[in-house]
């Protein structure tokens, strides 16, 4: 009775505007109680995006099914519009606790497969999860909000359904009561493409949280002090459970506690998300490379002359200062110039600078600081600024920014914000954490030369000159950059292909029933075939084949043949479908089952010239072997992956007879590369972590 107070429009829900009933069914018992209804929302996007979309409300189509005989509430949702490009569903429900009838479980799972967009795919993505994670915080206010207005109008029972008189004879054999499944909590990472949500209303339990660590389980008070700064008993539980988890899947390749304390603290020490994001960043980071960036990458000369931000000492709380003139920046012109993929990679590289001044500054002044200030100018700013372009490669960089370095922005001062500022912000702002937005001071005009200006933040000595300071600053000062460097759309497409894969790593998906293979052939036996890969999404089983003939050309699957120049990954397959095994090819390691987040290095050594086939196949859950129902945990682990479809991202090489010396184990992590997040931090033996580097 609640629930049904929220239709036809709630004001609970700003964004509901509307509903209509357009189909409804009653049984002649009253037991079954159907209702269909097309509502109206009005979803909190950028105005820029509606309008490119073409578009000012969604309509979505909600399917209740009240079963007062099962005393049940089944609550289908998908939407309407866009139903071609964009696939949502949602499923919720209402059952009684089996062990207590006075309350109520509630679950609620959703699914979101986005096809294409205009271009603007994550965007649509980020901006369905957000408010997506919105009304589930907000489901429980409401149910409840609407059971006190109940309350208040003297309604504080509802009588349960009896079969009419009528029915009685043929209903006076007793029926069991079907059996409820209990409400268990389900964390948000069980769902890689939607959100999942169990909860018991009206009950003491809360939401599980991590548990404090034993005893055993401390880390050294000073180190602490000197590098990580102030954590409570169950914080630093995390961070060492969080830490065993990498040291136990991620072989040589172990960031420093800071990095992980990063993420921890982005995902407020859920141990489960936490794991998710690190997990994937460092998937990121191993296929681009970007440990080596500030090694291996010079930037282009027009980015040094043109573009206005560089390092100008630190402010008052020792944090690295980072300046950037962005009034005075020509955006179109760099984009024209260098294309996305360039200026993406630049601001990696000041990322990965960030990194390392934060662990000088951290011995410098004896203190841990783990992130950095940013000084914006946006003296300048105007709407050649807001073209498209360059706002669609800004959501970009801010993207992998905020997905691969979190924590590490301290303070953000924008200073002389113009009129034009606001449209600029209202088009950003969805994509930038609440967390982060918090840490946001922005001044306009002269203001931050008052009380609560800059002098708060950094010492009067180092204000840069172009502020009214002392302090000579070396920026560059911007500029229009000159038409003569644009270069064609072809040259730049053909450019950030060449950014794009530069990597030793290869990306593959793998379906149910269409496995990726790949193909080694070996001239000499002994030799040594050696691998490293990562699943990146969905559980697989790793095996190794081989055959005395040679495999078919191979045929690329439909379903990855679109990847061949995105991260998305192939598809090839090698066995044909009329070989048998122990007939055509033998199997010559036993299969490895791999799960979601594991990074696995082996070798093997091969004793008979041939073809070696490397094989990644999903992986499905096995049912139950005393009954013929699956358990909830397969149910619920096969739900992780949408569309049966797994990731992969690998490298594999073969070592010659006369090249290989030394045991098995001097294979792994031989190109496992994450140098500058994995050296060996001081001072605590527990959190002592390095990997062998071998390029």
């Amino acid at each position: 009775q609640a629930y049904e107070r929220r239709f036809p429009t709630c004001p609970l829900i700003p964004m509901f505007v509307a509903s209509d009933t357009v189909n409804e069914y009653k049984s002649e018992d009253e037991a079954v109680h159907v209702i269909e209804r097309r509502c109206k929302l009005d979803i909190d996007a950028p105005r820029l995006l509606k309008k490119i979309a073409g578009v000012d409300y969604v309509y979505f189509v909600q399917k209740n099914s009240l079963n007062r005989r099962e005393r049940t509430l089944h609550i289908e949702a998908y939407n309407e519009t866009f139903s071609n490009r964009v696939i949502i569903n949602e499923h919720c429900s209402y059952t009684v606790h089996p062990d207590n009838e006075d309350w109520t479980c509630f679950e609620q799972s959703a699914s979101l497969d986005i096809k294409s967009f205009f271009g603007f795919e994550s965007t649509v993505e980020k901006i369905a999860m957000k408010q997506y994670t919105s009304n589930i915080k907000k489901g429980k206010e409401i149910i409840e909000y609407y059971l006190k207005q109940l309350e208040e109008e003297g309604i504080t029972f509802v009588p349960r359904w009896t079969p009419p008189v009528a029915c009685k004879s043929e209903s006076s054999t007793s029926h069991p009561r079907r059996p409820v499944s209990p409400a268990i909590n389900i964390p948000e990472s069980a769902t890689k493409e939607g959100l999942s949500n169990k909860e018991i209303l009206n009950s003491s339990s809360s939401p599980s949280e991590p548990t404090a660590g034993t005893p055993d389980d401390k880390l050294d008070a000073d180190y602490i002090k000197r590098y990580l700064g102030d954590l409570t008993p169950m914080q630093e539980s995390c961070l060492i459970r969080l830490r065993q988890w990498l040291q136990e899947t991620h072989k040589g390749k172990i960031p420093k506690d800071e990095h992980i304390l990063r993420f921890l603290r982005a995902r407020d020490f859920n141990i489960d998300k936490a794991r998710e994001i690190l997990c994937q960043s460092l998937t990121w980071r191993k296929q681009h490379q970007v440990d080596y960036i500030l090694d291996t990458w010079n930037p282009p000369q027009v980015l040094q002359d043109y573009y206005a931000g560089g390092w100008h000492h630190h402010d008052k709380d020792g944090r690295p200062l980072y300046v950037l003139r962005l009034g005075q920046m020509d955006t179109k012109g760099l984009v024209r110039a260098l294309g996305e993929e360039a200026l993406l990679r630049y601001v990696l590289s000041i990322n990965e600078e960030g990194l390392r001044r934060c662990e000088e500054n951290t011995k410098v002044f004896g203190r841990p600081i783990s992130s950095w200030t940013c000084l914006v100018d946006l003296e300048g700013l105007n709407m050649r600024h807001l073209w498209r372009p360059g706002v669609k490669a800004l959501l970009r960089i801010i993207e992998v920014v905020e997905a691969n370095y979190p924590e590490t922005l301290g303070r953000l001062l924008i200073l002389r914000a113009p009129r034009v500022f606001p449209v600029l912000w209202t088009l950003v702002s969805p994509f930038i954490d609440d967390n982060t937005r918090k840490k946001f001071l922005i001044y306009a005009g002269n203001d931050y030369q008052g009380p609560g200006g800059l002098l708060d933040y950094i010492d009067k000595e180092i204000i840069p000159d172009f502020l009214g300071g002392e302090c000579m600053c070396e920026v560059p000062e911007g500029g229009l950059v000159p038409k003569s460097l644009y270069r064609t759309a072809e040259e730049l497409e053909n450019e950030d292909i060449k950014l794009w894969t530069e990597t030793i790593y290869q990306s593959a998906s793998v379906f149910k029933g269409a496995p990726h293979e790949v193909l080694i052939q070996i001239v000499d036996a002994s030799s040594v075939i050696t691998w490293d890969f990562d699943v990146c999404k969905g559980d697989i089983v790793f095996n190794i084949f081989h055959s005395k003939r040679a495999p078919q050309p191979p045929k690329k699957d439909s379903l990855g043949a679109h990847s061949i120049t995105s991260p998305g990954g192939n598809n090839v397959q090698l066995i044909d479908k009329v070989w048998q095994l122990g007939r055509d090819y033998s199997m010559v390691e036993s299969p490895l089952i791999c799960k979601e987040g594991e990074s696995v290095q082996g070798s093997h050594v091969t004793r008979w010239p041939g073809f070696y086939i490397l094989q990644w196949k999903f992986h499905s859950m096995p049912a139950c072997a005393t009954t013929n129902l699956p358990r909830v945990d397969d149910v619920l682990a096969s739900l992780q992956v949408s569309s049966h479809k797994c990731k992969v991202m690998y490298y594999t090489e073969v070592i010659g007879s006369e090249d290989f010396r030394g045991s098995m184990t001097s294979l792994e992590s031989s190109h496992s590369g994450f140098s500058q997040l994995s050296a060996a931090t001081t001072s605590s033996s527990q959190s002592h972590s390095s990997s062998m580097i071998s390029r």
